[in-house]
């Protein structure tokens, strides 16, 4: 059997074209793969738990009878031992975990420094 000898260049021009249309979907038009898009939600969910769980942080620290002390220690601190300070205090342990939630201790020690 004979190849017609049109093939060879539709061929060409298919791979071509599905190369130029990988590049400009993955670099422009926002496709992305199954791991990136699962790194994606991840990040984004551990995001959204700590929002909604920095109001119980700010309460759970509003409750702490060592609170002015601890405040102060987190307002005389630098901004990246403040993480650490309220990780410490606990009011970034969620219930039921058994240590503190990093992003919560984040999210919370800037809402606690914001309202002071």
């Amino acid at each position: 059997m004979q190849i017609p000898e049109w093939t060879k260049p539709a061929l060409m021009g298919a791979a071509v074209g599905a190369i130029a249309l990988a590049v400009v979907g993955f670099n422009w038009s926002g496709w992305v793969t199954g791991a990136s898009a699962s790194e994606m939600s991840g990040k984004q969910s551990m995001a959204a738990v700590a929002a909604a769980l920095t109001p119980y942080c700010v309460q759970n620290s509003e409750s702490d009878p060592k609170s002015v002390e601890i405040l102060a220690e987190i307002e005389s601190a630098s901004t990246y031992q403040r993480r650490g300070i309220v990780e410490k205090a606990g009011w970034a342990t969620p219930l039921g975990a058994e240590k503190p939630d990093r992003a919560l201790a984040e999210s919370c020690q800037i809402a606690l420094t914001n309202d002071n």
